[in-house]
């Protein structure tokens, strides 16, 4: 990007505007759904839990605002911010803007690790409830492998991690691939099912399970912005000003990949949203990392939760598969971004 930096006033506004996106993506996760229950009745109980008030939800309002809304509402706070957090700093950490946080197969582990849970119990007429164990396994995995065959010796570098990914990856869906034929139909489709991406299973125990997850991992890498800004003048120049490169990177793409995998494994494989937020956000914000990442997280959060506030509503009864709705709005908005970053440098 050419010219000036954004100014401070300008920074500020968007992270003022991506907060109260937040605010509006959590009333419309816990107020909207097939049974409509209105956001003021909502906020009224919110206030009468610490003492302000009274709620005037009936027990079976309150049983699915708290008990079914709120956290599938939280889980997609987490997923969306860890998702958009990850894919700004691999963005930063291999400086390509087409990074995305399943650049070095996590996901690709992940869905060989929940299709052999998913076919090897039952035929596939259920889901095991040791199918996110399996496929947090897998990413991990498979990161494990990508890092031992491009990340170690002296000439390793992004170059070469990037690559390792694409061949890790190309393996490890040939494998998930062969299972599926091993299949029955029933649990092919809810291997796709899977794949595709839903908060549909969410529950207050995933939300305890991939918590400390994405508060360490987001963490780290918001906390490594400025590593970032002084890696993006190239790698040479970094070491000269005193950046440990190789550890910089290590931990980065550990905790980026870590936190992806663990709510990976908890959603499924949800498309588009650490390349779009990021990329907007650098837009608007300017292509300093220490911006870039909390506002991603923030943004990434909301999004999430208004996509599959779309995802359990447009169709209701039924579900959309959250991964269809991601790519639905992500990919026009993916192209629009790009068509305006275009013109910015030109």
């Amino acid at each position: 990007m050419t010219g000036r930096p954004p100014s401070a006033s300008r920074v500020a506004i968007v992270a003022l505007g991506a907060a109260a996106t937040l605010l509006v993506a959590v009333g419309c996760g816990l107020a909207i759904g097939p049974t409509p229950i209105g956001l003021g009745r909502v906020v009224g109980a919110l206030f009468a839990g610490v003492g302000l008030g009274h709620s005037t939800l009936s027990p079976l309002d309150a049983t699915i605002v708290w008990q079914l809304r709120a956290p599938r509402m939280v889980l997609g706070l987490l997923v969306g911010a860890m998702l958009a957090v990850a894919g700004g700093t691999y963005q930063g950490v291999f400086r390509n803007p087409l990074a995305d946080p399943y650049l070095l197969g996590v996901a690709a582990g992940a869905g060989l690790g929940a299709t052999i849970a998913i076919i090897d119990v039952g035929g596939g007429l259920s889901t095991p409830a040791w199918t996110p164990a399996l496929a947090f396994a897998g990413a991990l995995g498979a990161v494990a492998l990508t890092w031992a065959v491009g990340g170690r010796g002296a000439h390793a570098g992004p170059t070469t991690l990037i690559l390792g990914g694409v061949a890790v990856a190309a393996l490890l869906t040939s494998a998930q691939t062969y299972l599926q034929q091993q299949g029955s139909p029933t649990s092919i489709a809810r291997v796709y099912i899977w794949l595709l991406g839903s908060l549909a299973t969410a529950s207050w125990s995933s939300v305890v399970l991939v918590l400390p997850y994405v508060v360490v991992c987001a963490g780290v890498c918001v906390v490594a912005g400025r590593a970032l800004d002084v890696l993006s003048v190239g790698e040479d120049e970094s070491r000269s000003l005193g950046l440990p490169v190789r550890r910089v990177r290590l931990v980065v793409v550990a905790a980026s990949s870590l936190g992806t995998a663990a709510v990976v494994s908890v959603a499924g494989l949800i498309g588009f949203v650490g390349i779009i937020v990021p990329h907007l956000v650098r837009l608007l914000v300017g292509t300093s990392y220490r911006r870039i990442l909390p506002i991603s997280l923030v943004t990434g959060a909301a999004f999430l939760v208004l996509c599959d506030t779309v995802a359990r509503t447009v169709l209701a009864p039924s579900e959309l598969p959250l991964g269809v709705v991601t790519a639905v709005v992500g990919s026009p908005v993916f192209v629009v971004v790009l068509s305006m970053r275009r013109r910015v440098v030109a």
